[in-house]
């Protein structure tokens, strides 16, 4: 049978469909299954086997359901499909991700120039070749119904025969409950299409409105000011502080009163990491977070970013980058810098004696690490310049990320010489990254994978502290969380709070 004949009955137009979407989409699934499974042994074989037959008769179920329901529907949605599968799998093969939950979540969280530093050639690419062709294919194709009767038997047939395969299965159910995240996430379309539906449902699950903490009282009118800067996919292990061999804290490793602990993050994608680090306690429910909760208990607050995906944020003073750019002058206003512009006169401005400054960086988010910082600033060449990140040498990837966090350090040297000149106040800063990043390391690429299984360069994170010289000490932790912080914040302003917790605060 010609596969390209203009007149085809549904049921070898399912076939053809879901076979091609097998061998166009699920080299990752099936690479993934023959490196966790004894493809050598009868039973190996017989997993491999079985998940060959129930990925194509699955999906060809599905499909053959969608279509007898409705023609038009179901080109409809096998077009969506095929375009959606090849943006899926283009991710996937270049930086290593898997489509979970939380993937959509960045997904659907992330902004325009975010998203548009993604974009490349071979993107295009496998859209026009995996995605446009079959669905010119699929939308100028006449697919003819069955009778109602025939349909009714081809489908209970199917359901029969995938139930057998199966219980044939059973030996092997625990080992696919293992790795089902990893599966799940690997399978098209479905990866996309359930993690979008479990997204939006727990999102609905949400406490529509913030749950309030207790009211909290200021202890003394001593001036204080909390700097905490919260980075992004700054990893730990490539700051010289942590022992990095390369020198990319020369600034911060000459600076008296500075501190660094080992801490790990709660999640590896920014709008749970940030969440983490703002709320008293990690919990899936949205308590009243740390900006929200001082702020109504009459601290002066200040949040300035330019990233996204924090909780809301309910203060007066809320400002993104593009609203301070006309304080700003100089290169760095377009670069992460533009976030200290005008800064220190809107501190003297403040009638308040606690003050709470929150700065929510970007500096080293992925892809295009040498489009983060100026210039100036490339102290580690050659650099990578390509989104597709496996196209880059080692050496290239990790001199331009490398290249992000000696911005890192000059803007938080900047941030501690402001406040340096504020003598009036106590004054701390805090450095806590959302998550780490993955470099090419094991194959993988920027960050997002569960934490179950994700690398150690993902949620091993900096946690750095600057002390002015007549404000407080510090405990002898050796290890952090990024819970600490919101503890901490509050013993450092001196306001009492019954969630207070003095084992979660690092200062003595």
């Amino acid at each position: 049978m010609p596969i390209l004949k203009n007149n085809i009955q549904v049921n070898y137009f399912i076939l053809i469909i879901s076979l091609l979407n097998f061998l166009l989409f699920h080299y990752p699934f099936f690479t993934y299954v023959f490196s966790n499974v004894d493809y050598k042994s009868l039973n190996g074989v017989t997993l491999i086997i079985s998940l060959i037959i129930l990925m194509w008769v699955v999906n060809a179920f599905v499909f053959y359901l969608i279509f007898c329901l409705s023609r038009l529907v179901g080109k409809t949605l096998l077009v969506l499909f095929f375009i959606g599968n090849a943006v899926a799998v283009y991710f996937i093969n270049t930086y290593g991700v898997i489509i979970d939950e939380t993937m959509i979540g960045n997904i659907i969280n992330t902004d325009y120039a975010e998203a548009s530093s993604f974009f490349s050639f071979k993107l295009i690419l496998y859209i026009v070749l995996f995605g446009v062709i079959p669905s010119i294919y699929i939308i100028k194709v006449k697919v003819i119904n069955v009778a109602l009767k025939k349909f009714f038997i081809t489908s209970s047939l199917t359901l029969l025969f995938i139930v057998i395969v199966v219980f044939a299965n059973a030996s092997n159910w625990l080992w696919i409950d293992k790795n089902s995240k990893q599966l799940g996430g690997l399978a098209m379309p479905w990866s996309y299409v359930v993690n979008t539906f479990r997204f939006y449902i727990h999102k609905h699950q949400e406490n529509q409105k913030e749950i309030l903490l207790p009211n909290a009282i200021i202890k003394d009118n001593k001036k204080a000011i909390v700097v905490l800067v919260i980075g992004e996919s700054a990893r730990s292990q490539n700051f010289s502080l942590y022992g990095y061999q390369k020198n990319t804290n020369p600034l911060l490793s000459k600076t008296k009163n500075l501190f660094s602990f080992n801490a790990t993050s709660c999640a590896t994608y920014t709008t749970a990491g940030v969440k983490c680090i703002l709320e008293h306690k990690n919990t899936n429910d949205l308590y009243e977070i740390l900006p929200n909760y001082l702020y109504r208990n009459n601290v002066e607050v200040i949040w300035r970013t330019t990233n996204w995906g924090e909780p809301p944020i309910h203060i007066k003073n809320y400002q993104r980058g593009e609203s301070l750019a006309a304080d700003c002058k100089g290169d760095g206003c377009n670069y992460d810098e533009i976030l200290l512009a005008g800064l220190k006169e809107q501190i003297l401005a403040s009638k308040k004696d606690k003050i709470l400054i929150i700065l929510h960086t970007s500096t080293s988010h992925g892809p295009t690490y040498s489009k983060k910082y100026p210039p100036k600033f490339e102290v580690f060449k050659p650099v990578c310049n390509s989104v597709e990140l496996g196209n880059c040498s080692q050496e290239e990837l990790i001199n331009a990320y490398d290249n992000t966090i000696v911005y890192t350090d000059y803007i938080l040297h900047r941030i501690i010489e402001d406040l340096k000149q504020l003598k009036q106040y106590n004054s701390t800063m805090l450095f806590v990254s959302d998550h780490g990043e993955s470099l090419g390391e094991k194959n993988l690429y920027m960050h997002g994978l569960p934490v179950s299984i994700a690398p150690k360069e993902q949620f091993e994170i900096p946690f750095i502290v600057w002390l002015s010289d007549s404000s407080k000490r510090l405990k002898p932790n050796k290890t952090l969380s990024q819970n600490h912080v919101f503890h901490s914040v509050l013993n450092f302003l001196g306001v009492q709070s019954p969630v207070y917790d003095e084992n979660m605060n690092i200062f003595k």
